[in-house]
């Protein structure tokens, strides 16, 4: 029996990208799938449409992931209307590119939130539940960019560091108790963000990967069925990359 069937998994981000790829993959493989997202309540529709079609159930949550209050509130909602939680994905985040001495203390505030602090938020609301239960398997996603720094991308880079070393810490913490979290850190992924750079940059980081060629968003999809999984069972606190070898 496929493990996923009818387990509840939330994928925060669900809408689009990255997290739009895992939330279809999962429900591929029959599980239960409570998406989030922050404004794009069209694209929200639109995901959920494209994973009933596949024949899974799926759900949709205007959430806040930055908001400590608000991802609480959300939790429990999503366990009152589906049921207890089995998996959890942390994939939402945003960035906001500029030079350090042009970046705002709210631009970094705002990244820091959105990206580090929501993954803090729901680990900390999920986790008592996954304790009762001595069981439940967290995959947070994170990028290149928390091993290597970007010249203007400060916050971003920050903010992905900070998620591998909460995975790392997580996972010390809580292995012991049936608890599995593990990273996935993307390259460069073939999403809207690729799209809107031109053609110029494009070559400039294609350059960059040795295999010659961005990545697809289901690419990063399968590392994390993988991580969620009981295959990786005897995995905990690792980080695997995806991206074509770019950080070689």
């Amino acid at each position: 029996m496929n493990e996923f069937a009818d387990k509840l998994v939330l994928v925060t981000g669900g809408s689009r990208g990255i997290g739009k790829a895992v939330a279809l993959r999962l429900a591929r493989e029959g599980a239960r799938v409570a998406i989030t997202y922050r404004h794009n309540a069209r694209a929200a529709g639109e995901a959920v449409a494209e994973m009933e079609a596949l024949g899974g159930k799926a759900y949709a949550y205007q959430n806040d992931g930055g908001d400590f209050a608000a991802v609480k509130a959300l939790v429990g909602t999503v366990k009152r209307e589906l049921g207890e939680i089995q998996y959890l994905v942390n994939n939402a985040g945003i960035g906001i590119n500029k030079s350090f001495f042009r970046m705002t203390e709210q631009e970094w505030d705002e990244v820091l939130q959105a990206n580090l602090k929501s993954v803090f938020n729901f680990c900390r609301h999920l986790m008592v539940d996954f304790l009762k239960a001595k069981r439940g398997s967290i995959v947070n996603v994170s990028s290149v960019a928390g091993f290597k720094g970007l010249a203007g991308q400060a916050n971003y880079c920050a903010s992905k560091a900070g998620i591998i070393n909460l995975t790392r810490s997580l996972a010390q913490e809580f292995g012991r108790t049936g608890i599995r979290v593990n990273c996935v850190a993307p390259g460069y992924i073939d999403t809207d963000m690729t799209k809107e750079i031109g053609e110029n940059l494009v070559q400039q980081f294609l350059n960059q990967i040795p295999c010659r060629s961005f990545g697809e968003a289901s690419d990063v999809a399968e590392a994390v069925l993988f991580l969620l999984s009981a295959k990786s069972r005897y995995i905990l606190g690792e980080t695997i990359v995806v991206d074509g070898g770019l950080s070689l």
